[in-house]
């Protein structure tokens, strides 16, 4: 459907979760964030509904984000039931692939097309230091998982700082030219900084060309990133949210002050 600048909004993203096995310093403030209370979430038959809504208003693409979705108990039910949403073209999901090794394969078989993995680095000491926890092996064992799970369309989400170097840019361009993987260069934001499109990188999009919207893990929808602008979730008139949330979509991002990246899902 269009918005009120002519922008055709047919991509979804549906947080399913706040809570993350990683503490990525660009999406976690360092002193953490107090996780949302289970009851608070959107149950699994609230999400699908609204993505039943959604599609019959034009919405055909779907992402699943979180925090990280595969913590999310029940997570390949939820895709499951979304893959057999009728208008719902393309499922896909965004993990930081820790946890791939025991999920991709019953993902594949649930009906997600296609996985976006988050490695902005293959230095193993600079893996820990971004992800203040992780261990780049278990990500790049959940890379694998995926690709032997018959995962054809394999992007890996590099956000690139002011310290990262050439040298580690071209070193995962041979990475994922190697294992037949899609790079995708992310230029790392703030949202508390005024939205700009004065990048060379593939992300984040510039705004002129935003088609999507997103569904927060308690229940509102964000028109844009880039803003403090919610509506919540009216489960009397789902249709009523969405057309809502897409008239008031911003020509341009600005600053959002309200919500921390782990709970909106980039």
């Amino acid at each position: 459907m269009l918005d009120s600048f002519d922008r055709d909004i047919r991509y979804l993203r549906i947080s399913v979760t706040d809570k993350c096995n990683l503490r990525c310093t660009y999406c976690m403030p360092e002193e953490g964030v107090a996780p949302m209370a289970h009851s608070d979430l959107l149950r699994f038959e609230q999400i699908v509904e609204i993505a039943q809504d959604a599609a019959e208003l034009g919405f055909n693409k779907i992402r699943l984000t979180g925090g990280e979705p595969l913590v999310r108990r029940g997570i390949v039910g939820l895709v499951e039931m979304l893959h057999a949403v009728e208008g719902v073209e393309f499922l896909a999901m965004t993990s930081n692939g820790i946890l791939l090794p025991e999920f991709a394969e019953p993902l594949r078989s649930a009906g997600l097309d296609a996985l976006n993995i988050s490695l902005d680095t293959l230095d193993p000491d600079q893996y820990s230091k971004i992800t203040r926890c992780g261990s780049l092996q278990s990500a790049l064992d959940g890379i694998e998982a995926a690709r032997q799970a018959g995962f054809e369309k394999i992007k890996i989400n590099m956000v690139v700082s002011d310290d990262t170097g050439p040298e580690e840019i071209a070193g995962m361009e041979r990475y994922c030219r190697d294992k037949s993987l899609i790079l995708q260069k992310i230029h790392q934001y703030s949202l508390t900084e005024v939205k700009t499109d004065n990048h060379n990188y593939d992300r984040p999009p510039r705004c002129g060309g935003c088609d999507r919207l997103r569904l927060t893990s308690d229940g509102y929808f964000k028109p844009c990133l880039h803003s403090d602008r919610e509506i919540k979730v009216n489960f009397n008139d789902i249709r009523a949210s969405i057309i809502e949330a897409v008239q008031v979509k911003p020509m341009r991002g600005d600053v959002c002050s309200d919500r921390a990246m782990i709970s909106i899902g980039g």
